[in-house]
């Protein structure tokens, strides 16, 4: 049996030093998929898009500076308040992206708890998807 744990948050895409946008948001972690999280932005919209990356990536840049490359995921501050801050980028733009803390953490302790650190390949149906490849090219 698999489980999904999911938060709907309000996050901030930032315009400029002075200015930022607020855009809902939906972290997903499933029990199915146990390395990855998927943080979906413009819930409410038709043209919905989402970003999947690593777990580990996630609780690392909670207290440091974290990634390379298209996700880069690091602690900061706006207006006195602890933030997450995630630097998104795509063929199609770039994009920073900043959470309250207390949501992510939240969130994430609630995925550790379901699936423990170093424990995630017991998730994995590895054994059921080879044998139906190999049954299936039989």
């Amino acid at each position: 049996m698999h489980t999904e744990v999911v938060r709907d948050l309000e996050t901030d895409l930032v315009l400029s030093p002075e200015h930022s946008v607020p855009i809902p948001a939906r972290l997903t972690y499933r029990t199915e998929d146990p390395y990855a999280v998927h943080l979906s932005f413009h819930i409410t919209s038709p043209r919905q898009v989402t970003w999947t990356f690593s777990r580990d990536l996630l609780i690392e840049g909670v207290f440091r500076e974290a990634g390379e490359g298209d996700v880069r995921i690091f602690p900061g501050k706006v207006d006195g308040r602890s933030v997450v801050c995630l630097a998104l980028s795509s063929p199609e733009g770039r994009a920073l992206v900043t959470v309250p803390v207390k949501e992510v953490s939240g969130w994430l302790e609630r995925t550790l708890r379901l699936v423990a650190p170093g424990l995630e390949g017991q998730w994995l149906a590895l054994d059921e998807a080879l044998e139906e490849l190999l049954t299936s090219g039989a």
